[in-house]
C-alpha cells in the first residue's frame, strides 16, 4: 500500500488547521487582506504560506520517489520528517517571543526530506540512464 498519500492526507489537516487559525485571526482583528501590520497576523500568514510554499513540492517528489520504487522505511522516515518538521516550523513561527530553534529545527527537516526525496529521483534516473 502506497504510503505518501496518508502523510498527504495528515499535512492536509494541518493545511486545514493553520487556514482556520488565519481566517479567524482575521476576522477577530478586522483584517481582510494583508497583514496590515500587525505581527501576530504577519506570522499567522507566513506560517501559513511557508507551509504551502514547501509542502506541495515535497509531497510531489515524495510521491515520485515512492513510485520509482523508495523502500517502504524510508518513506515512513520522511513523511514522519516532514510533518515533524511542518509542526516545528508552524510552533516556532507561530510565538511571538520566538524561540528560532524551533523555525531551523522544522526547515532543516523540510529540507532534509525535500534533498533526499530528490536525490532518490536523481539517483534511479541517473542508474537508469548508465546501465
Amino acid at each position: 500500500m502506497p504510503i505518501v498519500p496518508f502523510f498527504a492526507a495528515i499535512l492536509a489537516l494541518l493545511f486545514f488547521a493553520l487556514s482556520v487559525r488565519t481566517l479567524r485571526l482575521r476576522h477577530r482583528l478586522k483584517i481582510g487582506l494583508g497583514d496590515a501590520g500587525n505581527s501576530e497576523m504577519l506570522r499567522a500568514v507566513r506560517v501559513h504560506s511557508n507551509f504551502a510554499e514547501y509542502v506541495p513540492i515535497t509531497l510531489l517528489l515524495l510521491f515520485f520517489a515512492e513510485n520509482l520504487g523508495a523502500p517502504t522505511w524510508a518513506m515512513l522516515g520522511l513523511g514522519f520528517l516532514l510533518v515533524l518538521g511542518r509542526c516545528s516550523h508552524a510552533y516556532g513561527v507561530s510565538q511571538a517571543r520566538e524561540n528560532f530553534s524551533f523555525r531551523i529545527a522544522g526547515m532543516a527537516m523540510t529540507f532534509s526530506v525535500l534533498l533526499a526525496a530528490t536525490a532518490y529521483v536523481f539517483w534511479v534516473y541517473g542508474r537508469s540512464l548508465l546501465g
